[in-house]
């Protein structure tokens, strides 16, 4: 059971699986309880050219589009969501927002060094009072001279604490609102006037570092600006959009492994004389287990293909985090189940999936948010447009 990819996706499968099972998996659960950031598997996988998957070949990528970089999410996320989200947000976000936003001088400083794994990246939007409310910020720039100084808190920053370059966004003219008052920059992590802050104690995805950032009157040179003044809301939700759907992509492969895990589990473990496969309890939760993973391919793999051919996917890719997600912490509860005992222990990676895969309903967008963007695409297609206010 496996969504039907060209023969250039299924090499890309193949190459990036084998980098799994022979960099990753081996450290997985070590990197976890050491809490420990594994940049010796990242910059590795720079080196296989893994980390510029969705861009195009002249800023060192692989040219693969965002189908590409939802097989990439499914195959680390089979093994290790710390990995996916140090990937994700160094190439997905940071890389991403670079992309799209960057004019030609800055792909070539910085996109490039990021593909190859030379510069760590980091994308900085949430602040303590903008989370879901992520229009409300008061992370605040101001022009002075051929400098922008940027005074404010960022917090819940994937990457902040090692991170070489961070994408900011900050208030440029409140006056103006998400709609113009916003601008994203490229931040260095030597711009004086930077400082991280502590880095969480989370409940899961140890091995992958959350941290506060702050600025006290940072400079930015002007050509820093992403995007241009005024436009760095516009494209932080250009890239959220994009991000979404990677997002389920990681969900697929991890609903994936349990699913194996607990199919071969059941067949190995015996109960009452026989395998509990043979249990009709046991095989209904295997079959509503597939059922929702063939639906989260389908759903993925529809929208990645929508966003390759340069359409909006804004409802599709809502659509996507909002189901994914909630369906592979779905299944990776049932793998427990039939794990019964065992898949409480932390002798099988199902606990620290279980963990991991909790806070993919808050972060890129909670779940309630999701909910939210899709009725407003809905309304939308009849011309009735959601008053926020």
């Amino acid at each position: 059971m496996e969504y039907e990819h060209s023969d250039e996706i299924k090499m890309l499968r193949q190459t990036v699986r084998e980098f799994v099972d022979k960099e990753i998996r081996p450290i997985a659960r070590e990197v976890d309880e050491e809490e420990r950031v594994p940049l010796e598997t990242f910059k590795k996988a720079g080196e296989l050219g893994l980390l510029g998957v969705p861009f195009p070949e002249v800023y060192g990528g692989l040219d693969m589009g965002i189908t590409g970089y939802c097989v990439l999410m499914e195959e680390l996320n089979r093994v290790c969501a710390s990995h996916a989200t140090i990937f994700g947000a160094h190439a997905q976000l940071a890389a991403m927002s670079v992309y799209l936003g960057g004019n030609d001088a800055q792909k070539d400083k910085y996109l490039q060094p990021m593909n190859e794994g030379r510069l760590v990246g980091a994308w900085a939007l949430t602040e303590p009072n903008a989370g879901s409310d992520a229009a409300n910020l008061s992370t605040t720039a101001e022009l002075r001279g051929d400098e922008w100084v940027i005074n404010g808190q960022k917090m819940w920053i994937t990457n902040g604490s090692f991170a070489d370059v961070i994408i900011v966004h900050a208030v440029t003219d409140k006056t103006k609102g998400a709609r113009g008052g916003i601008t994203a920059f490229i931040v260095e992590k030597d711009f004086p006037g930077f400082n991280v802050g502590k880095v969480e104690d989370k409940m899961g995805l140890k091995a992958s570092h959350t941290a506060s950032l702050f600025f006290e009157d940072m400079r930015v040179p002007a050509e820093n600006v992403l995007g241009g003044v005024g436009h760095g809301f516009q494209v932080a939700m250009r890239t959220l959009d994009i991000g979404r759907c990677g997002l389920g992509g990681s969900s697929v492969g991890a609903a994936k492994e349990a699913f194996e895990l607990s199919r071969n589990y059941a067949i190995e473990r015996h109960q009452f004389g026989r395998p509990i496969a043979d249990l009709q309890a046991i095989q209904f939760k295997l079959a509503e287990m597939a059922v929702k993973i063939y639906t989260m391919e389908q759903i993925v793999y529809d929208c990645a293909r929508k966003v390759d051919d340069g359409k909006n996917a804004t409802l599709e890719s809502s659509i996507v985090k909002l189901y994914c997600t909630e369906m592979a912490s779905q299944v990776i509860d049932e793998a427990i189940q039939i794990y019964g005992g065992m898949g409480f222990s932390r002798e099988v990676p199902l606990e620290r999936m279980y963990r991991d895969a909790r806070v993919t309903r808050i972060f890129e967008g909670t779940n309630e948010i999701q909910k939210s963007v899709i009725a407003s695409e809905l309304l939308k297609q009849v011309g009735y447009r959601v008053n926020r206010r």
